[in-house]
């Protein structure tokens, strides 16, 4: 239960982290791209990588904790975009090559078809 609680505080704090990345970016660059979904993709990756590299080398008994708030709450809730790309490293560092390709690509394409087929589905039920 505790590390559910983690899990919860974590992801409060990363959604409302994403959130302010995000009108940050709509201040000071504009609304042209979403330069702050970038950002914060970017940046949680990159977090992820340091998380989980850290981890590994500490070895310290808090480490499980650390995982769930940080690494599952927060960056989950800043961006999935950071576990996405972890999964893809490890297969790659598996050398499952083409199973990374091919998760990473087909997610993509299949999560851009859902957001049309949630839009067509919602365009058509409320039109």
């Amino acid at each position: 239960m505790q590390h559910l609680f983690l899990i919860a505080i974590g992801g409060a704090l990363g959604a409302v982290a994403r959130h302010g990345v995000n009108q940050a970016s709509l201040r000071w660059i504009g609304p042209e791209l979403p330069w702050g979904i970038l950002a914060v993709n970017v940046l949680g990756s990159f977090a992820i990588g340091l998380l989980v590299g850290w981890l590994a080398l500490a070895g310290r008994p808090e480490a499980t904790e650390i995982r769930f708030a940080v690494g599952i709450g927060f960056l989950g809730a800043f961006t999935t975009m950071s576990a996405f790309a972890l999964d893809i490293v490890l297969m790659i560092e598996r050398r499952e090559f083409l199973t990374a390709l091919a998760y990473g690509g087909g997610t993509v394409i299949v999560s851009v078809l859902a957001v049309f087929a949630g839009l067509f589905l919602i365009r058509t039920v409320m039109a």
